[in-house]
């Protein structure tokens, strides 16, 4: 077959026969949108703009997406601060930066929109994981994302201890900073002059108080109505325990007859502070000196007592015949608070206030009234602390008379016509609403008279009877828990008349004393009339009825029996188990003979600057778990958690806890564990113990410890030799688990002071703690302290107790 197609030409059609004057797409472009700058930044835009990405993914582009890192994967603990490091680069602007979180338990982000943000690691009880998206985006629109995992493990402690000091100064660790509030004489209302702080100051009646002590925070809103979840703003209750009194005055008190002046002022100095706290936006901390909340409750203050010794005869005064109004609080040393948002606020040395005539010794010689007195240590003449009722006071003024309970024989025999009966007005535990001005506080007589160090509560749980433990803070005092009659509402959490729900918790339940058994149990005995030995047959003291019970505590528990305690002082319950905590300070009487399980340490303890201390000279903290977990048990077990001692003293048989010079410490005093609206109550709460020493302040100031205890029965069994010159005996007692590294120093205070009182904000990132005394052995001719002047470099100025606030530089939990 011949091929013909030889000479023929093919074409596609594929030429250019276009010859008009149309512009091209690339022309169009340059000429519509010349700059790169201009409508969405260029010519790839531009083309978008007609023909859509399709065109360009179809045809190439030269803009590149956002290199982008989330940072690697880390690790950190429950409370605190967390930082994602993000980095993003990119060939043009980079428009938006987010994260978002994608797993793990939710946490509020800071700075979200950044390359850089933080949260706080929240609270869990095992390792997990967190996980975060860092997307971001480019000028193009072009996106990319970046993934990371945080692991969070439980709360830990997360500071490094700070060492032993004698300097005078507030030490806390790297890291940390603490600010004074609030101080001795400053003004609480408007109009009342700056503090001169040279013993020409008077009107304490509306100044700071002295011996700052126990104290609750109570949140407030920016309306300033309450609010329990407020960090920023609250009313602080603050307890004045006692005076440096050689300071308040120019030269010192004077001596003989008091001047009326004087006295009044030392008395006024005494009581509770409510206190207006508020924090800048810079975060620091300050009191609100003309706040409508600020008052000072004082030994003159009205008060109405409430529960079954009210009206009593016992009770009856010149002040009040019937026995049902009492002037005044006094020697107020540690605390409590109810879930409906009151302070109670605990009377602890009032016996020492009062004079007693020789005369009087004879008048109730044999009587009832006599073994009374004698049991809570006024069975003899005393002229009473810093002899008040020498002073000369106006005609019909008795604020003063009612310091002497001598009987005046002229008077009716009822004690209506003088102050005889007035001691058996105080030892009680009083309620006050921070948030009411107008508000009468209430002594709470249901809960015992004892020298009460502090009233705190067990947990509440809704439908059962709350409980609140009672220290009776002398040597070879008990340890008692008061329960109420009516079970736990949760919505009575609300209320708005706050001490009426006092009136249904707190005025009728039943108080008991614990006695600690050899094998680890316990019991507590009830202080119920007509029950056991609480009759009018009982020998050593007639009970009569329920209010002779409770105001004569001390008599009704020496007849069930309880265990003396090595001076039982504040007590703490664990948010997350229940377990109570006592802090058992030292006891200078405890002897070989004399030591039991519960209170098993007899020694000498050395001075390193010459002299010893015998006894139980540097304390220990014990604890309990309530049987069934309840506050309604009436059994318990029990051990020692930690025994103060020095770190160089005899592991074998005095260092039982096997402290170091991070942890070691002497006389065990405030005692408090973080609230449960933070990772520092939650899981593992931290617990912190603070110190009024004698014995180790050769060595030391006082202390501020924190910890993360673990169990009653984590530890063991063990036999110790105790040893006080010839004399040698061995007791058996129960040791938790040595507390090693989750026990550190956490603040060490300064010259002659004590470190008492603790709360924190509901958030834990702002912990306050009370300055006691400093300088508490000098006067205006040998002032031995200069603190607080003297934090801020100041070496000059009387001391002053005061209350600081503690905040982690980088915002976490303090503590963690």
């Amino acid at each position: 077959m011949t091929d013909n197609l030889g000479h023929i030409s093919y074409t596609d059609g594929d030429v250019d026969t276009n010859r008009s004057a149309n512009p091209s797409l690339n022309e169009m472009v340059n000429e519509r949108y010349s700059r790169r700058q201009t409508l969405f930044g260029g010519m790839a835009t531009a083309t978008a703009a007609f023909f859509g990405t399709s065109l360009l993914a179809a045809c190439g582009d030269d803009n590149k997406a956002p290199v982008v890192s989330a940072g690697t994967a880390g690790t950190s603990n429950s409370g605190r601060v967390v930082t994602l490091s993000g980095t993003a680069t990119d060939d043009g602007t980079i428009v938006s930066t987010s994260w978002t979180q994608t797993a793990g338990p939710t946490v509020t982000l800071t700075n979200g929109n950044t390359a850089t943000a933080t949260f706080l690691a929240p609270s869990v009880s095992a390792a997990t994981e967190l996980k975060f998206t860092l997307t971001v985006t480019d000028d193009k629109g072009k996106v990319t994302t970046s993934d990371t995992t945080v692991t969070v493990s439980p709360a830990a402690l997360g500071f490094t201890a700070v060492p032993k000091s004698l300097a005078d100064l507030v030490t806390v660790p790297a890291g940390y900073t603490a600010t004074v509030v609030y101080r001795l004489g400053d003004p609480l209302a408007s109009g009342v002059t700056a503090y001169a702080n040279d013993g020409t100051d008077s009107n304490y009646a509306q100044r700071g108080g002295d011996h700052h002590d126990g104290m609750t925070y109570f949140g407030l809103s920016a309306t300033g109505t309450p609010d329990a979840t407020s960090n920023t703003r609250g009313v602080m209750c603050i307890n004045h325990e006692n005076i440096n009194q050689a300071y308040l005055h120019p030269a010192g008190a004077t001596a003989g007859n008091r001047p009326y002046a004087e006295v009044i002022k030392e008395i006024e100095c005494h009581g509770v502070a409510v206190v207006e706290f508020a924090r800048a936006s810079s975060g620091t901390w300050s009191y609100v000196q003309a706040s409508t909340f600020n008052r000072r409750i004082t030994p003159f203050t009205p008060m109405v007592i409430n529960g079954p010794a009210r009206g009593n005869a016992q009770l009856k005064t010149l002040y009040s015949a019937d026995g049902t109004q009492a002037r005044g609080t006094i020697n107020n040393c540690a605390n409590g608070y109810t879930p409906w948002q009151t302070y109670l606020t605990c009377e602890e040395n009032w016996v020492g206030y009062f004079r007693r005539d020789a005369s009087d010794v004879t008048a109730r010689a044999g009587t009832k009234s006599q073994t009374s007195l004698a049991r809570y240590g006024k069975g003899t003449a005393n002229a009473g602390n810093y002899g008040w009722t020498t002073a000369t006071a106006p005609a019909g003024d008795t604020s003063i008379a009612k310091f002497n309970i001598t009987i005046d024989a002229s008077k009716p025999a009822d004690g209506t016509g003088d102050f005889r009966n007035e001691i058996n007005q105080l030892g009680w535990v009083v309620e006050i609403d921070p948030y009411d001005p107008t508000s009468i506080p209430r002594k709470r007589t249901a809960l015992g008279r004892m020298n009460h160090e502090g009233a705190w509560p067990g947990r509440f749980i809704d439908g059962k009877k709350p409980a609140w433990y009672l220290g009776d803070d002398a040597q070879n005092e008990y340890l008692y828990k008061f329960v109420s009659n009516t079970a736990w509402a949760a919505a009575d959490a609300n209320t708005t008349n706050r001490l009426a729900i006092g009136d249904k918790y707190l005025d009728a339940g039943t108080l008991y004393v614990a006695k600690f058994n050899a094998d680890g149990s316990g019991q507590w005995l009830p202080l119920v009339f007509g029950q056991g030995p609480l009759t009018a047959a009982n020998t050593t003291y007639a009970f009569a009825d329920q209010a002779d019970v409770l105001i004569n505590a001390r008599l009704a528990a020496d007849a069930l029996g309880a265990t003396k305690m090595d001076r039982p002082e504040w007590t703490a319950v664990n948010p997350a188990n229940g377990e109570m905590y006592l802090t058992l300070t030292n006891n200078s009487s405890r002897t070989v003979a004399t030591t039991d399980a519960a209170n098993p340490r007899a020694y000498t303890d050395p001075k390193v600057t010459s002299g010893a201390t015998n006894g139980n000279a540097n304390g220990h903290i014990i604890r309990l778990k309530e049987t069934g977990d309840t506050t309604e048990a009436t059994a318990f077990t029990w051990d020692i958690y930690v025994f103060g001692a020095g770190a160089d003293l005899d592991a074998t048989n005095i260092n039982l806890s096997g402290l170091t010079a991070d942890n070691d410490f002497s006389s065990c005093d405030g005692l408090w564990f973080g609230r449960p609206s933070n990772a520092s109550g939650l899981v593992k709460p931290l617990m912190w113990i603070e110190t009024d020493d004698g014995a180790y302040t050769d060595v030391t100031n006082c202390m501020l410890l924190c910890s993360q205890p673990g169990t009653v029965g984590d530890g063991t069994t063990k036999t110790i030799t105790n040893t006080i010159g010839a004399t040698s005996g061995t007791q058996t007692t129960r040791i938790g688990a040595a507390p090693g590294g989750n026990l550190r120093r956490f603040l060490v205070g300064p010259k002659e002071c004590e470190i008492t009182g603790i709360d924190s904000t509901p958030d834990g990132r702002t912990v306050f703690v009370n300055i006691q005394h400093p300088g508490e052995n000098g006067n205006p001719g040998n002032i031995t302290s200069n603190w607080p002047q003297s934090q801020a470099g100041t070496a000059s100025g009387r001391p002053r107790s005061a209350t600081i606030a503690i905040t982690k530089n980088d915002g976490g939990v303090v503590g963690l």
